[in-house]
């Protein structure tokens, strides 16, 4: 890998800005630490280190406005205007102190740093009408939902920091599957209001709820509404998801906890120089859409030490989808992820299935996935397009993987890759050409990885007219119950594999070509599978 700022002269150099920068605001210790430059060395490619935001040294204290911190009182308009008035001033840090903060929708304004207290709990009202309807993207698509209870719209320089939580009452907002509660869970659920569907297996918060999902074709994004009353008319299924930051510069998230989101946790989408730092976030793992990052569209990134458990996807890199993902054209890059870990998700690290605007210069390294239900998980469709490529990733570590700790997956149907196992998707046998909706996924470098106990060892499920390619494996050491599977590969190149399956072979290969595996080269498998014991 291409070693990059580590001559001792630019590390200095590097060093005395940040510390420069970091005068103006105490909370941007992280920046005076040389681990925080350490996460930029040694990259496979150019990303200069990100510099954290700067705040004047102003501070108000939401009490100062009038919050009161006692769980009961609706502090919306307190906390807003402390920031709209820090923010009028020039900017500065509005603290959130110790108490419990009941309140709607905080609108985060340029240079304005939220900083939250030890024992700060914040907590947004589960009522939907104080969250109104607005233009959006969400699942890749333009759409409406609700503004989410965090949200920033071009407002740059701006920070959530300190000791706090911010808790999103998603149990209030979300569908919930049968399947995946307890007979008892279930039953009081059933028991504490809501609707079901017809087949009586998924709960609806409301009527209003459940009709939603009745007009929303393309997974939870409603379709043919005209009208602003039918927008209305469905309120409550428009789940908003729980930070939204878009089209801003200079992100900053550190040291906070955010939990049970309605849907999405945290969702960057557009930004521009975004860092996560020793941030927690966890759903349910029942909770539907509950992913922990979804970082979308965005050019420089930083995500380290973090900690996350996931209703879905934990770390989850996408850039829009079908259409409207093209026609934006902004893909996900320069992004580095480094010593996190991941308790529970659909996957650990995951790129897709939204990446319609392409993915490329991804850095993984030292994370930890246990009990995913995938750890390294790529997945799209047709009709999405968009490419993916120049993704490194190394040092991981993983655990209790129900399905694959590798998986490329460019069938993906929508579920779960736990709920695929027990319905199949089925695979169209006319190939269709090679076009603007065809996905690409290539140039990939995976190494030094260990999983204990996981389902099957691999899964490369390629499309016949675009095969998966150029994907680089080694130093890998996987215990499972089946081996590996590869079909519709080119250019799979995998050294120093062990692959220690309970039964059945340890490598299948069906229509690939271009393999390598431990030094044995297969020029070309057809529809008979090769089977390597």
């Amino acid at each position: 890998m291409k070693e990059y700022c580590k001559k001792k002269h630019l590390v200095g150099i590097a060093l005395a800005l940040l510390l420069t920068a970091c005068q103006v605001s105490a909370e941007t210790k992280v920046g005076e630490d040389a681990t925080y430059l350490s996460y930029f060395e040694n990259l496979p490619f150019r990303l200069d280190v990100i510099k954290l935001p700067v705040f004047p040294d102003r501070t108000l204290n939401i009490r100062e406005v009038g919050a009161i911190g006692d769980g009961i009182t609706d502090n919306t308009e307190a906390i807003n205007q402390a920031i709209r008035t820090i923010s009028e001033q020039g900017g500065g840090k509005v603290v959130i102190p110790e108490g419990i903060w009941w309140t709607g929708p905080i609108t985060l304004l340029p240079n304005v740093n939220l900083h939250t207290e030890s024992n700060a709990l914040v907590i947004f009202d589960p009522d939907s009408k104080k969250y109104p309807i607005i233009e959006t993207s969400f699942e890749g698509l333009n759409t409406r939902r609700c503004i989410s209870p965090i949200n920033a719209l071009r407002a740059d320089n701006i920070a959530i920091t300190g000791e706090g939580v911010f808790d999103g009452s998603g149990d209030a907002w979300r569908f919930v599957k049968k399947g995946k509660l307890t007979e008892s869970q279930w039953n009081s659920l059933v028991k504490s209001g809501g609707v079901l569907n017809s087949t009586k297996d998924t709960w609806y918060p409301s009527e209003e709820s459940l009709r939603g999902h009745q007009v929303s074709d393309m997974f939870n994004n409603p379709q043919n509404l005209q009208t602003d009353e039918e927008w209305e008319a469905i309120r409550h299924w428009l789940r908003p998801v729980l930070v939204s930051i878009r089209e801003s510069k200079g992100v900053w998230m550190d040291g906070v906890t955010f939990r049970n989101s309605s849907c999405w946790s945290v969702h960057p989408l557009s930004c521009e120089d975004v860092v996560l730092t020793n941030v927690k976030i966890f759903n349910p793992w029942y909770s539907q859409n509950g992913d922990a990052l979804d970082l979308e569209s965005c050019n420089r990134a930083l995500i380290a030490n973090c900690l996350f458990g996931a209703g879905d996807d934990g770390i989850c890199i996408k850039s829009g989808k079908d259409q409207d993902g093209r026609d934006r054209n902004e893909p996900c890059q320069n992004v580095v992820i480094r010593n996190n870990t991941v308790l529970h998700g659909h996957g650990g690290f995951v790129v897709g299935s939204e990446m319609s605007g392409g993915v490329k210069n991804i850095y993984v390294d030292n994370c930890t996935f246990t009990g995913t239900d995938v750890g390294l998980r790529f997945k799209s469709t047709r009709g999405r397009g968009g490419v993916v490529e120049n993704i490194w990733i190394e040092n991981i570590n993983m655990a209790d993987i129900p399905t694959e700790p590798l998986l490329f997956d460019l069938f993906y149907s929508g579920r779960s890759a736990v709920e695929d196992l027990e319905n199949p998707t089925a695979v169209q046998e006319v190939i269709p050409p090679v076009t603007e909706e065809t996905p690409a996924f290539r140039n990939i470098y995976i190494k030094n990885v260990k999983c204990r106990n996981a389902r099957r060892a691999m899964y490369f499920n390629g499309l016949p007219e675009m095969k998966i390619s150029n994907i680089n494996i080694e130093d890998i050491i996987v215990t499972s119950q089946l081996g590996a599977e590869l079909s519709h590969a080119d250019g799979v190149k995998m050294n120093n594999i062990r692959i220690m399956q309970e039964e059945g072979p340890n490598m299948k290969l069906t229509n690939s070509k271009n393999i390598v595996i431990n030094g044995k080269e297969y020029d070309e498998v057809g529809k008979q599978a090769l089977i390597l014991k």
